[in-house]
């Protein structure tokens, strides 16, 4: 008989294990040796290795898919700012994820449902650079995208103090002192 809770438990090994060796470095017998389970019951639950990093970013991705349609139709001020807030609320609630998706990001992009997020990503990065579309402007943009999550999962003992809505608070700031005006 399968435990009902079977499908959350591979979940859970899989993203503590994806986290710590990584998504390539991990196996699904892995996953199955964590959980207690056969590699059979495993892939009764889910198909692939694939599909557990998908549903495990599912949420995530669903956010991200958000956050690019309230983008639309936006003035540049406001999206920039939206943007800006909206990416280091997402980098907060998703750190786990994030830095599985960040460990292994050139692989994961080949995937399917990682093309949505680089897409969306560099729909974000366009707002955030503006308009001018200058080299500087576009660094500075690529760098706050790349420093949010980093900052969001790898706190260090200096920032741990610090409570999560002091450290979103600082991220947005931060986030937006790196970025040119916009013209």
């Amino acid at each position: 008989m399968v435990r009902s809770s079977t499908r959350d438990e591979i979940l859970g090994a899989a993203a503590r294990l994806f986290a710590t060796t990584g998504y390539k470095g991990t196996s699904l017998h892995d996953i199955a040796v964590e959980v207690g389970c056969s590699k059979a019951a495993l892939l009764y639950h889910f198909d692939s290795k694939e599909a557990i990093l998908t549903e495990l970013c599912a949420p995530a991705i669903a956010e991200l898919e958000q956050l690019h349609a309230r983008l639309d139709g936006l003035d540049d001020a406001t999206a920039r700012t939206a943007a800006i807030e909206g990416f280091v609320g997402l980098s907060m609630r998703y750190r786990k994820e994030i830095q599985v998706i960040y460990g292994d990001l050139p692989g994961l992009l080949q995937q399917p449902a990682f093309q949505r997020v680089h897409l969306m990503t560099q729909k974000v990065c366009k707002i955030l650079a503006g308009t001018s579309g200058s080299p500087t402007s576009v660094i500075a943009a690529k760098l706050v995208l790349a420093g949010i999550p980093a900052i969001a999962f790898g706190i260090d003992q200096e920032l741990h103090d610090y409570s999560d809505e002091e450290l979103r608070a600082a991220l947005v700031e931060a986030a937006t002192r790196a970025l040119a005006p916009l013209t």
